[in-house]
Order: structure tokens, then C-alpha cells, then sequence
């Protein structure tokens, strides 16, 4: 506790220092501008010598003479003379000897001849035109400084936390509102009995974790989870974002953290969260840059998360996107004592997920939420909640009075792709090209054993820019990938771009993301997966950014790396020999596929592989019957 109190004794310390600094830079300031007020911004004039002046007033008509005004305070005598283009111009040279006999000269001559009363500055006016200001700004950062180092706020609510308090009747949201996140809900269950029971852990000499970090990509409920937390427990619920420690002023971010302990000690038990904590959380070394503010903040976060007792109830949620630039001494025990990752959910979360949000939806009977889960694949619990709101919005859009499972493929390919471009009309040639290249793709993944089936084709254009794409689903979920249906997927990915070669000699724009795909997984199967025969087992990449963009960065010697890019060209070179080949091979069915595509524009799964056993002479008896009855 000393060692925390003179942590805080040193940030005040700090603080003060900081607001004086800034209150003596003012003070100078304003005595600096009032100095170049006085001196700095009067009228020049034209500068002569006596000689020079006493020959210009004997030239001068007296009548053109405005005025002569002897100041002997300044030393100067100033000769005014009047010009019927300019105004009237001014003479100014010094005073030489005694003025009297220059003085009944000028009145002689019927000059007027002016003086200068000399008058001393009070002390009064000196105080209040340099002094005043000065108190005033002083008065202002003194009770500004004081307020925040107590905690009351400062001016203008300065240093004062912005936490929400959110009551359990608030909030509304429970353990059952949230799905998918079994695991990470079995660890903050035994949070909540804590909250709920402490004694019974107490008693055998268990103590409550001090706070919890919440990893894992954006979209898959963190903020909701520690609402439902907060929620079961039934305990006031701190919520803030890390963004609101950061201010502009010195020392504003560790009264704010200071503060909020101090609320919740008064409300305990409790429970504080903070969302996106790497804003004030970074790690304190050069390699993601400083700043003292934000590190004056972090110190005083880490200070009171030693200092408040635990026993109290005061629990602490955390949620980060990017766990790898917190600060170590933020992560160790004692702290944020758990990590619980909030990952993407798998099958049997999606569809727990698309339960949750789908029970105040009207469903018709055509609906099969499992296909959904299986179509949506990497999808987060936004994504999914976001699928059954546009599938509701467009069921009401078209004046049906429930959801149908077309409804929520359509909305799947919206969240996916976007909507259909009404409005783009392409050429025949080039409606041709897309429905050649989306059909190659086709091909390729149902003529290869290790890829997944068709669900769905088409050449619609769509608002996130693809003029056309082939929809995959899965049979059933997958965890690992082997390296040959990797090699698959690499031929699957440029059969587009062969198609396009070989039936019209030519090749387009449109296999770019095809490219950026199939070199990003050839890439990542020699640096990461050591599947290639040239560098073994060797791990050539790191992944920096794991949850936000997966950004990867080599880690090897710049030969090792140009001799990396030979390997992913050769690898993409056969990959695309033999997309060309499977292509070649079956030209007859890629004539009748995309044929039909193009007056269809869109075509199911069945019947790709209907036209597909058709050409090659496996049509099943099943399929037969279904072609007869359709054409009843």
C-alpha cells in the first residue's frame, strides 16, 4: 500500500507540475502581448534632423502647418503638415537645447504649438492590466488541479469518470440471451457465484480473480457477455470505453481511473468494464510508440488494481480486438488474472446463435436453420443477427407475412456480397466471360474430390463488386485443412481465370480476387504450415494482427525470402496447369453449363450436377425421374 500511495503522491506531483508549467507559459504570454501592444503597434513616422525640420517649417506656408508638439517625455518633436492629396504627414525629430525661443517663433508666425502632459501609471492600473488576467488564469488551473486530484471532477467535469452505471433491471440481458459462447460462458459463470455465494469459496481459502480479459474478433459479443455477466449477478455494472481515460490534459486519465475505483468500492460488489482497453492498455516499450499521457493512465490502472481489495466484489471486464500489444504487466496474475477467448462460433454455435435471434421472427415452414448454420461458415454472431434482420426486412418488403428459407439465402448473399446491381447492365460478351469463368470454378470443385459441393451459381452482379460467384456449402463442419484439399482449393480458385483462357484467348480484370486468394493460401502453406518440400518445417511467418486483419510478417533472411516468392509462383504455376487441364478435358460439359447459366443467370446446385451426369454419362436414376417430371 506505500508503495501504491507513493505512486499516487508521485502523479499528483507530476500533475502540479504540469498545470504550473502551463500557468507560467500563459503568464508570459500575456505580459509579452500587452508589452507589444504598448510599444509595438503605434504609427511610424518620418524621421529628420533638427536642422532638417526648423528649414522644412521655415519653407513650409504656416497655413499648411497643422500643428508642432513638443514632448519632452519621449524626446521627440513631432511637425504635423497638412497635403490636400496624402492627408497630412508627420516630422519627428529630437529635442536640442531650449525650446523657448523655437516656441515664440512658432507662435509668431501664428503656428499652433502643442505639449505633452506627462502622466505617471498607477500601480492600479498596472495590476489590472498585466496582474488580473494573470490571477485569473492561475485561480483557474489551482481549482481545476484541485478538483481532479480529489476526485470531485475539476471545471467543466475535468478528471471526472464517465462510467455508465447500468443497474441488473437496465440492462435486461442474461446467459440466455447470449449463444455460441459455451466455453467462455462456463468461465464467467463461476464469476457470478462468486458475486452471488463469496463465502463459499472463502471458506476454504479461495479468492475471487481480480478481473478477466475478453479476446477474439470483433462481432462475436464481448459487450454482451459482460452485460450478462453483470446481468445474472445482479450487481451495479461499470461500463466504460478505454478511450474515455484519454484526454488532452495532463493527468486527466489517471484521476478519471482513479475515480472509478473509487465509485465502485462504494458500490461493491460490482462489477467494471472496460471495452477496448488496448487505448489505454498498449505496451509501455517503443515498438507500438509512446505517449505519457496514455502511460501516466496505465500506471495509475495498474496502481489501483493492486491497491482495491478484492474480497470486496469489485470485479474487473476487459475486451480487446488485439490481446498482442497490451502491456505485460496489465495480463500477469494478479491483474487481469483470465483470459477467455470469445472466438467465432462452429456449426452447433451458429446455430444456437441464429435461435437466439430468430425466435421474435416469424418463420414459414420452409425454414431450415441448419442450412443456414452450414452456409455460414466464419460467420460471428453480428453477421448472424444481421442475416435474420435483412431476411425479415426483405420478407416485409415483398408483403409476405413470415421469413422462407429463400429469404434467408438471399440475406446470407447480401451480408456475403451485397445486394443485386438492378442496374448494371453488362455487354453479351462480357456476360458471356463471367458465366465462363463462375462455371470453370464450378467444374473444377465438383470434379476434384476434395472440395466442397455446389449450392448455388450465378452471374448477377452484386453492390460489394463481384459480377458473379459460386456459392459453396460445406456437408459438414471442418476444423483442419489437408495439404491436397489445400492443392484443390488452389485449383479450384484459378480454374476461373483457365476457362477464360482457353474459350476466348484472352483473360480479364475479373480473376483478381481469385489471384490475391489462391497466393495468399500457397503462401501460407510454405511459410506457415511447412508443406512444401524446399523449407521443411520451417515457420517463415508470424501472425501479428490475429483477430482484426490477420496480418503476417516474415520472419527469415531477405534471400530466404525472395527464394519464398519462387516457391509460391511455381506452386501457383502448377496449381493453374492444372486448372487449365481438368478444363480442357471437359469442355463439352462447360458449353452446356454455361449456356444455361446465361439464360437462367442464376442456377441451383442440382441442377449444375444434372446437366453435369448428363454430359459425362452418370445421370442416376433418381435424377432421370426428376428431369421427366419436370418436363410434364
Amino acid at each position: 500500500m506505500n508503495e501504491n500511495n507513493n505512486n499516487n503522491n508521485n502523479d499528483n506531483n507530476d500533475k502540479k507540475r504540469g498545470f504550473m508549467g502551463i500557468a507560467v507559459f500563459i503568464m508570459i504570454a500575456l505580459f509579452f502581448a500587452a508589452f507589444l501592444s504598448r510599444n509595438m503597434f503605434t504609427a511610424r513616422e518620418s524621421e529628420m534632423t533638427y536642422n532638417d525640420l526648423l528649414e522644412k517649417i521655415e519653407k513650409t506656408d504656416p497655413e499648411q502647418i497643422k500643428s508642432v508638439k513638443i514632448d519632452p517625455a519621449s524626446n521627440k518633436i513631432t511637425l504635423t503638415v497638412k497635403n490636400e492629396t496624402r492627408g497630412t504627414t508627420e516630422y519627428v525629430t529630437g529635442i536640442v537645447g531650449d525650446m523657448e525661443s523655437l516656441k515664440q517663433d512658432l507662435l509668431s508666425r501664428g503656428i499652433s504649438v502643442e505639449g505633452a502632459v506627462i502622466e505617471e501609471e498607477s500601480i492600479f492600473s498596472l495590476l489590472l492590466v498585466y496582474m488580473v488576467p494573470s490571477v485569473l488564469i492561475m485561480l483557474f488551473f489551482f481549482f481545476m488541479l484541485r478538483r481532479s486530484s480529489g476526485g470531485g471532477g475539476g471545471i467543466f467535469g475535468v478528471g471526472k469518470n464517465n462510467a455508465k452505471v447500468y443497474m441488473q433491471k437496465e440492462t435486461g440481458v442474461t446467459f440466455a440471451d447470449v449463444a455460441g459462447q459455451d466455453e467462455a460462458q462456463d468461465s464467467l459463470v463461476e464469476i457470478v457465484d462468486f458475486l452471488h455465494n463469496p463465502g463459499k469459496y472463502t471458506r476454504i481459502g479461495a479468492k475471487l480473480p481480480k478481473g478477466a480479459l475478453l479476446v477474439g474478433p470483433p462481432g462475436t459479443g464481448k459487450t454482451l457477455l459482460a452485460k450478462a455477466v453483470a446481468g445474472e449477478a445482479k450487481v451495479p455494472f461499470f461500463s466504460l470505453a478505454g478511450s474515455d481515460f484519454v484526454e488532452m490534459f495532463v493527468g486527466v486519465g489517471a484521476s478519471r481511473v482513479r475515480d472509478l475505483f473509487k465509485n465502485a468500492q462504494e458500490k461493491a460488489p460490482c462489477i467494471i468494464f472496460i471495452d477496448e482497453i488496448d487505448a489505454i492498455g498498449k505496451s509501455r516499450d517503443t515498438r507500438f510508440g509512446g505517449n505519457d499521457e496514455r502511460e501516466q493512465t496505465l500506471n495509475a490502472l495498474l496502481a489501483e488494481m493492486d491497491g482495491f481489495d478484492s474480497s470486496k466484489g469489485v470485479f474487473i471486464l476487459a475486451a480487446t480486438n488485439r490481446p498482442e500489444v497490451l502491456d505485460p504487466a496489465l495480463c500477469r496474475p494478479g491483474r487481469l488474472d483470465r483470459r477467455i477467448i470469445v472466438d467465432k462460433p462452429d456449426l452447433k454455435g451458429r446455430l444456437a446463435v441464429l435461435n437466439v435471434h430468430a425466435k421474435d421472427v416469424r418463420m414459414d415452414e420452409t425454414v431450415d436453420l441448419n442450412e443456414i448454420a452450414m452456409a455460414t461458415a466464419g460467420a460471428v454472431g453480428s453477421d448472424l443477427a444481421n442475416m435474420i434482420n435483412e431476411a425479415a426486412i426483405l420478407a416485409a418488403k415483398n408483403g409476405r407475412g413470415a421469413v422462407s428459407q429463400a429469404d434467408l439465402f438471399e440475406s446470407v448473399e447480401v451480408v456475403i456480397a451485397g445486394k443485386e446491381k438492378k442496374d448494371r447492365v453488362m455487354n453479351e460478351k462480357e456476360k458471356k466471360m463471367v458465366a465462363y469463368h463462375e462455371v470453370g470454378h464450378a467444374l473444377a470443385a465438383a470434379l476434384q474430390k476434395n472440395t466442397e459441393p455446389i449450392q448455388k451459381i450465378t452471374i448477377v452482379p452484386r453492390t460489394m463488386g463481384s459480377l458473379g460467384y459460386v456459392m459453396q456449402t460445406p456437408e459438414e463442419e471442418k476444423f483442419l485443412m489437408t495439404k491436397a484439399e489445400m492443392d484443390d482449393e488452389l485449383v479450384t480458385l484459378l480454374s476461373g481465370r483457365a476457362a477464360e483462357e482457353l474459350y476466348f484467348d484472352s483473360i480479364s480484370t475479373g480473376a483478381s480476387n481469385d489471384i490475391e486468394k489462391a497466393t495468399k493460401l500457397a503462401r501460407n502453406m510454405i511459410t506457415r504450415y511447412g508443406m512444401s518440400e524446399e523449407f521443411g518445417l520451417m515457420a517463415l511467418e508470424n501472425i501479428e494482427d490475429m483477430y482484426l486483419t490477420g496480418r503476417t510478417s516474415l520472419n527469415c533472411a531477405d534471400k530466404t525470402a525472395a527464394e519464398v516468392d519462387i516457391a509460391v509462383r511455381e506452386k501457383l504455376k502448377t496449381a493453374y496447369e492444372g486448372a487449365k487441364k481438368l478444363i480442357g478435358e471437359n469442355r463439352e460439359a462447360m458449353n452446356r453449363i454455361a449456356e444455361f447459366l446465361l439464360q437462367k443467370e442464376t442456377i441451383t446446385g442440382k441442377e449444375f450436377m444434372r446437366i453435369l451426369n448428363e454430359v459425362k454419362g452418370t445421370e442416376t436414376p433418381e435424377e432421370a425421374a426428376e428431369e421427366t417430371s419436370d418436363g410434364k
